[in-house]
Order: C-alpha cells, then sequence, then structure tokens
C-alpha cells in the first residue's frame, strides 16, 4: 500500500473509531425519569434489546477498528481484513437499522398496536438516544466510504484496461 493510500485508509478508521466510541458513551449515559400519576418511570438503553445490540455492535467494531490499525501495511492480512471490513459494515448497518426502529417508534407511537410516543415524557432520553444514532451513521458512512475505497485499492488493479 502506498503512503497516501494508507493515509488516507487510517484517517477512515480513525474517525469510524471515533465515531463507534462516542456513539457507545452516548447511548450508555441516556437515561431519564419521569413521574407519571404519582408514579415513577425511568428509561435507559438497557431497557431495551435493539439499544444494546447497538452498543455491543459498536464495542466490536471499535475493538476491531483499533486491531487493524496496529496491522502493518506490508501484511498479507488485507485481503482478510477487506471481507472482514464487509462484515463490520453490514454489522453496523444492522445494529443502526434495530436501534432506528425502536427510536421512531419511541418518536412517534404506533396507533396500530396502541403504542404511545414515549419522547414527550423522557426528552432527555430521546435526544441522547438521537445523537447515538447520529454518531452511528457516521461510523457506518466510515466504513462504507472505507470499505469503496478498500476495493477500489485492493480489487481495483485487476480491472484495469491497459492500451
Amino acid at each position: 500500500m502506498t503512503k497516501a493510500k494508507r493515509i488516507c485508509t487510517l484517517l477512515l478508521r480513525l474517525l469510524a473509531l471515533a465515531a463507534t466510541i462516542i456513539a457507545i458513551i452516548i447511548m450508555v449515559t441516556s437515561r431519564d425519569s419521569a413521574k407519571i400519576l404519582n408514579m415513577k418511570f425511568n428509561a435507559k438503553y438497557s431497557n431495551t434489546p435493539a439499544f444494546k445490540y447497538f452498543v455491543i455492535a459498536n464495542a466490536v467494531v471499535s475493538i476491531y477498528s483499533l486491531m487493524v490499525l496496529f496491522l502493518p501495511s506490508k501484511n498479507s492480512l488485507w485481503h482478510l481484513v477487506l471481507v472482514l471490513d464487509v462484515v463490520i459494515t453490514m454489522l453496523l448497518t444492522s445494529a443502526i437499522s434495530a436501534a432506528l426502529a425502536i427510536a421512531y417508534v419511541g418518536k412517534k407511537g404506533n396507533s396500530h398496536a396502541g403504542w404511545l410516543p414515549i419522547c414527550g415524557q423522557f426528552p432527555k432520553f430521546c435526544n441522547h438516544v438521537g445523537g447515538a444514532l447520529i454518531a452511528g451513521f457516521v461510523a457506518a458512512l466510515a466504513y462504507m466510504v472505507l470499505l469503496l475505497y478498500s476495493l477500489h485499492t485492493v480489487v481495483g488493479p485487476f480491472f484495469t484496461v491497459k492500451a
């Protein structure tokens, strides 16, 4: 890998690492409480399996990103890293999708199922979840760009037309 390609890859991986760590911190610190009809209700990320999955998936991606940062550029494992980047991108996408579905129900409710929106009662919680989802989107976007860049770098030379 040339120096310019290595720097570009390094910057994208650092962006993804930072975004996943920020998403984890924001989601884990999301909690709020409200008193409704003299009963106290708590909202926290660990009440919802989709939010737990989001945190765990981002933690796995963070660890993977950190490990790949220390992989030498002359190593033969970069083809495996390309395959793992595909898996990591899919993992991030599925975690964001699951968390976003629950966040949407929390924000809008579901009149067909009789679920009421909760963001009116727990605004701090909903704002934290929204921030974590934004950070997760940044991480997923960084990994998608990284994946396309890696595909171009690793597989691209095989498809060039020589005149």
